[in-house]
């Protein structure tokens, strides 16, 4: 592997995380889960970022988990049982801690995203593909469901949808997730990093503690009963509006609009 198998390039209040892994189609090993990991660390304390592009090198997004890694550690006299836990925990833990940044998280992708690399984008926050794009949850054509993807596909698209992929293994195109929800956009690849910029520039240009106040409730508010629900979503807009910027721009807003005419 490259000596720096994740890479990260800011380029304003945009941070772009690159998969480089490219000769091992970008697979979630435990060195590249790690380095995820600390990345997501540092970005959860940047105020300067914004916006978080989560990229990939190459022809793949991510195969997903490294199945070599994953044969090697059968040779532990445990057969490898507390490797495989502890490569599922670390990947749980990144996977979880990408809705837990305070910044919204667009995954850009190309070429194929399965596995656990459609895990890695159905657990961001958006996603834009390029057209040829093309996801699955294939693990069962070798015999092993993809249990812990499913828990983020579930999450992103219709859970009928989700486990047809499961269990037929079949990929689907960037059409039919952009269909399903699980990708936001899909443009030319030509054009790929062009709209994803686009779309994280227009994100930064926002109140950013507004849009950070929205994806925690965002996130918070997802599967609960709908009265909790509501109860969360007003105290994030309790605390919004109790923020001095808050208050300025409805008056710069309400400033720029013609006096109400009482009938």
């Amino acid at each position: 592997m490259p000596q720096d198998i994740l890479l990260r390039a800011d380029e304003g209040a945009i941070a772009t995380l690159t998969l480089n892994a490219p000769e091992r189609l970008n697979a979630l090993s435990l060195a590249m889960l790690d380095a995820l990991a600390r990345a997501f660390a540092d970005l959860a304390a940047d105020p300067a970022i914004r916006v978080v592009v989560l990229r990939a090198a190459g022809r793949a997004f991510s195969a997903g988990h490294d199945l070599r890694e994953i044969q090697a550690a059968r040779a532990a006299p445990d057969g490898g049982a507390a490797g495989f836990a502890r490569l599922f925990d670390r990947c749980a833990a990144v996977m979880q801690a990408i809705p837990a940044l305070p910044q919204p998280v667009i995954a850009e992708v190309q070429g194929v995203a399965t596995a656990a690399g459609c895990q890695l984008v159905a657990s961001c926050d958006m996603a834009v593909a390029a057209d040829g794009a093309r996801f699955g949850v294939n693990g069962v054509n070798i015999g092993l469901f993809c249990a812990t993807p499913m828990v983020a596909l579930t999450r992103a698209i219709a859970p009928r949808a989700a486990f047809e992929m499961l269990v037929t293994g079949e990929m689907i195109d960037a059409a039919r997730a952009r269909e399903l929800g699980l990708v936001n956009r899909v443009v030319p690849a030509d054009r790929l990093r062009a709209e994803t910029r686009a779309l994280a520039a227009t994100i930064a240009a926002k109140r950013m503690a507004a849009v950070r106040i929205g994806k925690e409730a965002f996130h918070a508010q997802a599967g609960l009963p709908l009265a909790e629900a509501y109860r969360l979503a007003g105290a994030a807009m309790v605390t919004n509006l109790m923020r001095p910027e808050t208050a300025g721009d409805i008056d710069a807003f309400l400033d720029r609009r013609p006096a109400r005419q009482d009938p």
